[in-house]
């Protein structure tokens, strides 16, 4: 690690702002008490002072009465080990091994705090006190994170020299306890599988009757420590036992992608209920996928962690994008609602991955949680809009995952966030004897324990976010923070290069990510008008509030304007497979076309046929189109080029339009709308903007894929249709009192069949109902032929489905119109817009370059060279 040198690292939208949270728009100018405080220099260093008391106030509690145990009983003032009367009681011996686990755990932080002779003191106390010899089962994961890894760094610190934290008298000893207490692990190891047991005695190995299940971050989660161990002792046996536990899960990964949560060490199976997410159980795999490719080079980590970081971007993430659900693994679906807080991780390692503006949006859900809690509850359920775990052990990842952000965008917006963190750890969790979990964050009742990360992590992160001049932030070197906040890094002389052979299987690459580019001043025209704004101004900041349920506050308020609205995002998919041929016909899949077919070269593949070739597509992080990253069997690798080389996509091609009912439309929502309370004023003007919502359609009714001028389809069609309610009829399932006139009817789904609806409101007159679904799952509403010949004609009405999420939006889109007197809610179908699923290649170049277009959508990988 270089220390010294270096340089930085680096809806609808509402009819106005306040949809999202009952208060009349007109009133959503800055009026609050709130008033700005710039973060100049001194402010942010009297913030670090203030943060780096808080950490020597638990630090010298635990020294005085808790050492040489291992955590610190605050309330009691005492110290706390294992339960020795109750070996059964995991929720302690995990992670209590009888071995000064605090102590350990902070070697590093005493480093960020610039504080040499408490380093050297604590290294001193860890040689004396510490011994591996006893006769405690904590777990393989947390004693390799926790002390492993806090031995490993402090032992890289005290070693190196031209360094403050260099021990002239220091000869190894933490490198040698480490060595020790990783030879103690291996026997874990000894499974048919690879997988570990999750627990082993320290003294005696894995004892008869250990439990044979596990899960993937516990089992997945070493290569960091045990590969730094065996590189900087030269006992490949720890990385060797690492590598493969790595590999045993990601090899068993589901037709999707995807990793479950818990497995059967010996038989390899995951165990039900078969789902993942990015919290509890499954989080630290991926982290530790990117960390270690960071660490090492070794690029089997960085394409694990490409293919994993899209599969749960594609199935996990919610529809809008701010947060991630737990999924089945083998179909994506929807398992649970839930949060749990040690997935506040994600957000620092999407910056991490260059997936910041994803990131920004992922945090959004976080904060304003802890936000409702001053604190991060165990468990959000995110259907329900409540906590249903309600402690707060102090962990670190959401305050993490704020440093990241503040490090990548430098937004002065995260250091709000690290101001409201200080003061509710200060408040709610500083006691006389130190720093306290939280049991209940509803009536604030403490637990009288301080877990060892919140020293080791906690605090250092909300430390690090305040310390503009640490060196770590001048450090251009491959460190990184394991998932317990250690700081490691391979000197160059243990980095194993790349194989001539494997370089050349590769072929080229190249790894960048793309700036982060702040937001700018949009206008409800859509106009932009060059004024820079942080993430405060974000036209979805004020959603991600409303998704918690969680009302304005003078922070959300000192950034509204009168022209402000809160904008329902329309995410687009992340990633997506499609057969491919000319045209977009149906063919059956080739799945291991030959060299004729399909050819790789120096710096990717040539496609001379691309029918029957499975292409999975994948969103650039620069949002600017996507790039395929699988060609049938074959790995498309960053910054590889796809030369297509097929002479049938230049063949007649019928009409563009798809001959298939398309499963979705792209819906343009916008209001009609002008204030004549406004119309003597200078500037007034209708607001005008939009957006877009995808709508799933039925499978009868008016075809929307062919909307064109001569259909008397006129749902959505051109300059857009009214939507309306009958507040008496809200399902749509009786004959309706109104006559609609051609617009379109806003209903609820249930009570009766959807063709039902339909004909209710084709017999009022209206060009077609809008359904708004009761969950975010796609649905293509059907009916039989029977039915559909009871029907009558329905050739010139049609109906869509919205996702609970958007429906409910809308629906109080509609309601806040009619209410206060805006005007008009209006759609308008896209007929540009096609569904993704079908894939219709486009061979028309459209910029220089002449790359293959899917459904409008570049694949900036692509080259046309006939």
């Amino acid at each position: 690690m270089k220390w010294e040198r270096g340089c930085s690292c680096t809806f609808a939208f509402a009819l106005l702002i306040t949809l999202c949270n009952g208060v009349d728009a007109r009133q959503s100018i800055n009026t609050s008490h709130h008033q700005e405080t710039a973060w100049t220099s001194e402010r942010k260093r009297s913030f670090r002072a203030t943060t780096k008391d808080l950490w020597y106030h638990g630090f010298n509690h635990y020294m005085s009465h808790a050492f040489p145990l291992d955590e610190l009983s605050p309330l009691s003032c005492t110290g706390r080990g294992p339960d020795w009367e109750n070996p059964a009681n995991i929720a302690h011996n995990d992670v209590s091994g009888n071995y000064s686990l605090t102590l350990i755990d902070v070697l590093d932080t005493l480093v960020v705090l610039d504080d040499p002779p408490g380093f050297q003191n604590a290294v001193q106390n860890v040689l004396n006190w510490v011994s591996f010899d006893v006769n405690t089962k904590p777990q393989v994961f947390e004693t390799t994170i926790r002390v492993l890894g806090g031995l490993l760094s402090g032992h890289m610190f005290a070693s190196q020299p031209g360094q403050p934290f260099f021990l002239p008298w220091y000869r190894g000893q933490l490198l040698t306890m480490a060595y020790d207490l990783g030879n103690r692990l291996l026997p874990a190891f000894s499974t048919p599988t690879g997988l570990p047991f999750a627990r082993v005695n320290l003294r005696h190995g894995v004892q008869r009757g250990e439990s044979l299940e596990t899960c993937t971050a516990g089992a997945g989660s070493l290569i960091l420590e045990l590969a730094t161990l065996s590189r900087l002792t030269g006992d490949d046996r720890f990385e060797k036992a690492a590598y493969k536990a790595f590999f045993a899960l990601w090899n068993r990964r589901s037709d999707i992608g995807l990793v479950g949560n818990t497995i059967n060490i010996w038989t390899g199976t995951w165990t039900p209920p078969e789902v993942t997410g990015i919290g509890a159980g499954v989080d630290s795999f991926y982290e530790y996928a990117l960390k270690w490719y960071v660490m090492s080079g070794e690029v089997e980590f960085l394409d694990v962690w490409h293919e994993g970081y899209a599969a749960v971007m594609r199935y996990s993430r919610s529809p809008d994008g701010h947060w991630f659900r737990n999924v089945n693994i083998h179909t994506g679906n929807q398992a649970y609602a839930t949060i749990d807080s040690l997935s506040a991780f994600w957000p620092g390692l999407q910056v991490l991955g260059g997936d910041v503006q994803n990131a920004i949006k992922s945090h959004m859900t976080y904060w304003n949680i802890w936000r409702r809690h001053s604190g991060l509850p165990e468990v959000w359920d995110a259907h329900f809009l409540q906590a249903t775990s309600f402690q707060y052990p102090l962990r670190p990842e959401f305050v993490e995952s704020t440093w990241y952000l503040y490090r990548a965008t430098r937004d002065p917006y995260y250091l709000d966030v690290g101001e409201r963190i200080l003061r509710d750890l200060t408040i709610r969790a500083k006691v006389d004897c130190g720093l306290t979990g939280i049991q209940d964050l509803r009536t604030n009742v403490r637990d009288d324990r301080m877990e060892s990360f919140a020293l080791s992590e906690t605090l250092k992160y909300l430390y690090l976010l305040f310390d503009e001049d640490n060196p770590l932030h001048k450090d251009d070197s491959q460190y990184v923070f394991t998932t317990e906040g250690h700081i490691l890094s391979l000197p160059k002389e243990v980095l194993k290069p790349m194989s001539h052979v494997r370089r050349q299987m590769r072929g080229k690459e190249n790894h960048q990510c793309p700036l982060y580019e702040p937001v700018q001043d949009l206008s409800p025209h859509g106009t932009i008008s060059g004024l820079i704004r942080g993430v405060g101004s974000r036209v979805d900041v004020d959603y991600a509030r409303y998704l918690v349920g969680l009302r304005s506050q003078a922070l959300d308020e000192h950034h509204w304007s009168p022209d402000g609205w809160c904008a329902i995002p329309e995410v687009d998919v992340y990633s997506f497979d499609f057969i491919m041929s000319p045209g977009g016909k149906m063919v059956s899949e080739d799945p291991n076309p030959g060299p004729l077919k399909l050819k790789t070269v120096a710096d990717g593949f040539i496609l001379n046929n691309v029918t029957g070739i499975r292409a999975h597509v994948v969103s650039r992080l620069d949002r600017k189109g996507y790039d395929i990253t699988k060609l049938g069997p074959h790995a498309v690798r960053t910054g590889q080029i796809v030369y297509v080389n097929d002479s049938a996509l230049w063949d007649s091609l019928p009409d563009p339009r798809p001959t298939y009912r398309s499963k979705d439309v792209q819906l343009r929502i916008f209001l009609d709308t002008f204030d004549p309370a406004l119309a003597a004023q200078p500037g007034a003007s209708s607001f005008n903007g939009e957006t877009y919502v995808k709508a799933y359609t039925a499978q009868f009714g008016g075809d929307l894929a062919t909307l064109d001028a001569s259909d008397t389809l006129n749902f959505g069609y051109w300059e857009g249709t009214e939507v309306e309610q009958e507040k008496s009829n809200p399902l749509g399932c009786k004959p309706y009192e109104t006559n609609f006139d051609g617009n379109a009817v806003l209903v609820h789904r249930g009570e009766c069949a959807f063709l039902e609806k339909l004909v209710y409101a084709r017999d009022a007159g209206a060009s077609g109902v809008i359904v708004v679904s009761d969950e975010d799952s796609p649905i293509n509403p059907s009916a039989s032929a029977a039915e559909l010949a009871a029907a009558g004609d329905i050739s010139d009405v049609a109906l869509v489905l919205l996702p609970y999420t958007v429906g409910k939006s809308i629906t109080a889109m509609v309601d806040a119109a009619g209410m206060f007197g805006y005007g008009h809610v209006m759609f308008a179908v896209d007929t540009e817009a096609q569904a993704w699923t079908e894939g219709v290649i486009d061979p028309t170049p459209r910029e220089v370059g002449q790359i293959l277009y899917i459904n409008g959508h570049p694949l900036l990988n692509t080259r046309l060279i006939i």
